[in-house]
């Protein structure tokens, strides 16, 4: 029988973590993601499953454990704000060049700096781009609903295991903090010691003569540090290959495509019902990966759409990728707010009109 809860996004996640047989969170508060901790303590899963819910004594501090339990092959998850994964990007960089599997939130707020509590989405650059040092991707996830912060945590930790890489979900403030009915996933068993060490092979288990998986020293050959990146990079291809997700909406007949994720994907939604009351086809192209990005879904739309219209709660990131897809051959617009101001549907319309339709 489905058990279907009233809830908030961060809340969904927290649940659908113990759900899914993780094996230990943590983390360090911050608004608008508190709630994942915060329910996490109320849920106790370690009394029910063995979970550790662990609060870090600072940002670094956590994402360094996730490296530890992440190199033991554990399914093991962090999750923070804006400046939180800021701090925590020298840990993400290190784990993604050990090659190994975390799931990493970031309900992103308003910025540069301290900012603001508000909902934004600028921290794209951040996560698709790599955002800490070195040539790595993170697969990014980027829910637009209540239920997807609850389905995303399943899917990836089965990207992350698949591709030993970190997985990031994207969200921001509106979806963390929003109230929706929520399916929530069924208990998946932890896996035994024998059952982690029978799935992953290559997990540190501190037995003597085993290669680990732990860097331990930066006195590296160039030409060993160049292949390491080089293996990354064929990876990376492999994951662009495979593992586009995106979800179209009302895009059979458009003549115009609203390309937004997560939150800014719901409002141009709305656009495109008011567009098509006033005659003029709309549709929508929702990346549900950022990392992998559907370049070549909009290059398909770009040989017959008129042009594009990005929508974002940012100064323009994501427009950026919809630009080299498109690589001129049709007008790309840009519509975005920021400090934490959401972009109305009726200003997503708008900005079509001026700037594409004209």
């Amino acid at each position: 029988m489905e058990e279907i809860k009233l809830m908030k996004g961060n809340e969904a996640f927290a649940h659908a973590a113990v759900r899914s047989g993780c094996d230990g969170y943590f983390g360090y508060p911050i608004t608008p993601q508190s709630e994942v901790m915060e329910t996490l303590q109320e849920l106790k899963p370690w009394e029910e499953t063995g979970m550790v819910v662990l609060q870090a004594e600072s940002e670094v501090s956590a994402i360094n454990m996730v490296y530890a339990g992440a190199a033991c092959g554990k399914k093991v998850m962090t999750s923070s704000s804006s400046p939180g994964v800021s701090l925590k990007q020298e840990g993400i960089s290190y784990i993604a060049a050990a090659e190994l599997p975390c799931l990493i939130l970031n309900v992103m707020r308003g910025g540069p700096g301290l900012g603001t509590i508000q909902p934004s989405q600028a921290d794209y650059f951040q996560s698709v781009k790599g955002g800490g040092h070195g040539d790595y991707h993170m697969i990014v996830l980027a829910p637009s609903t209540v239920q997807e912060m609850a389905d995303f945590v399943d899917l990836g930790y089965e990207l992350a295991f698949k591709y030993r890489n970190p997985v990031l979900m994207l969200s921001d403030g509106v979806i963390g903090q929003m109230m929706e009915k929520v399916v929530l996933p069924p208990y998946k068993p932890r896996r035994s010691m024998e059952e982690v060490i029978a799935q992953c092979p290559w997990a540190t288990t501190g037995k003597v003569g085993r290669d680990h998986n732990i860097i331990t020293s930066l006195a590296l050959e160039s030409e060993v540090m160049e292949a390491t990146n080089i293996r990354l990079q064929a990876k990376y291809r492999e994951i662009e290959e495979n593992e586009v997700r995106f979800e179209e909406y009302m895009l059979d007949d458009a003549d115009y495509v609203f390309v937004a994720f997560g939150s800014s994907a719901r409002i141009c939604k709305q656009a495109v019902e008011y567009a098509r009351a006033e005659g003029i086809k709309v549709g929508v192209l929702r990346p549900i990966t950022l990392f992998p990005f559907p370049t070549k879904k909009i290059q398909e739309l770009a040989t017959r759409v008129k042009g594009f219209m990005s929508i974002e709660m940012s100064a323009g990131q994501m427009v950026e990728d919809v630009r080299l897809a498109v690589n001129g051959s049709k007008p790309v617009g840009f519509y975005g707010r920021q400090g934490g101001i959401i972009p109305s549907a009726e200003e997503a319309l708008e900005a079509l009109k001026t700037q594409i339709i004209k």
